[in-house]
């Protein structure tokens, strides 16, 4: 089976399983099944709160499964020991720039619009507790 090389399917090599790299896409999707849509500012490979939500929460099967039926998720990388692909850099500055991200993790929650309608950080108690919190969020 042969795939078309789009830039955005190059650099999704690198996100997590179940993540998307692409923000237009991502966005697309989250219309297109009328999701939430998750944006995780993160740098991967060096914030240590980063990688405790990822391993906490994201990685969990509880929270894997809240998310294939209600979020379309997005990771927004800041990586500092490998190198992701020059496009998706200039996605991720801008980004972060659009949403005043001032630190690591940033979740941003939009709405099948593309409107900012939560913010959240690392929350303590696992999937079930961000879950909770997710679920405080306005859906429209």
């Amino acid at each position: 089976m042969e795939e078309s090389v789009q830039p955005a399917d190059s650099v999704s090599v690198a996100a997590k399983t179940g993540w998307l790299t692409s923000y237009e896409q991502a966005e697309q999707k989250a219309r297109a099944d009328n999701k939430l849509l998750l944006l995780d500012f993160t740098g991967s490979d060096w914030c240590g709160w980063c990688i405790k939500i990822d391993k906490e929460i994201f990685s969990k099967p509880a929270f894997k499964e809240y998310a294939t039926k209600n979020l379309v998720l997005l990771e927004i990388d800041f990586p500092m020991r490998r190198q992701i692909p020059n496009e998706l850099k200039t996605q991720n500055n801008k980004l972060a720039e659009k949403f005043e991200i001032q630190a690591f993790p940033t979740i941003i929650v939009l709405n099948g619009s593309g409107k900012k309608v939560g913010e959240l950080g690392y929350v303590e108690g696992g999937p079930a507790a961000f879950i909770a919190e997710l679920e405080k969020i306005p859906k429209g």
